[in-house]
């Protein structure tokens, strides 16, 4: 699919560099329409709804608050780290500053690890948008998928 010019902007404010070191594109060669409509079929195919997972990344993110920083178990599944850092990243889109952190999920049912960050659900909620693959705070729909089950 080929990207607008708007969305050409967007994705090269989303090359590592830009905004952060490592951007938000990982190794993905594939154009940004493109990720999200591939993400946006495989969460269909999982059967997993946009707005829920966004619910679940954030109470996750709340619940390992109440560690300060250090693991916490939440609802007996899941353990939970949350890191802060100092500062705000902007989004591509150019809608907002996101506070600066990582959240850390390993569901200790299945062992699978979820890492990502405010600007990470926000991406995923106003946009749809995962992250490439090889991105350091990608939600992969699979990977969503066995963490949050």
């Amino acid at each position: 699919m080929k990207n607008t010019v708007g969305e050409k902007e967007v994705l090269e404010r989303m090359r590592a560099g830009h905004i952060t070191a490592q951007g938000f594109l990982g190794d993905d060669a594939r154009g940004l329409a493109d990720i999200i409509e591939a993400d946006a079929q495989d969460m269909h195919s999982l059967g997993l709804e946009r707005d829920i997972l966004v619910e679940r990344l954030e109470a996750l993110r709340d619940g390992g608050q109440k560690g300060l920083g250090e693991p916490t178990t939440v609802d007996g599944r899941w353990i939970v780290t949350t890191g802060d850092a100092r500062g705000k990243l902007p989004c591509p889109w150019n809608d907002g500053l996101f506070h600066k952190n990582s959240v850390r999920v390993e569901d200790k049912k299945s062992g699978c690890v979820l890492v990502y960050s405010d600007l990470s659900i926000h991406l995923l909620k106003a946009h749809g948008f995962c992250q490439g693959k090889g991105s350091m705070f990608r939600l992969s729909p699979e990977e969503m998928n066995k963490v949050l089950g």
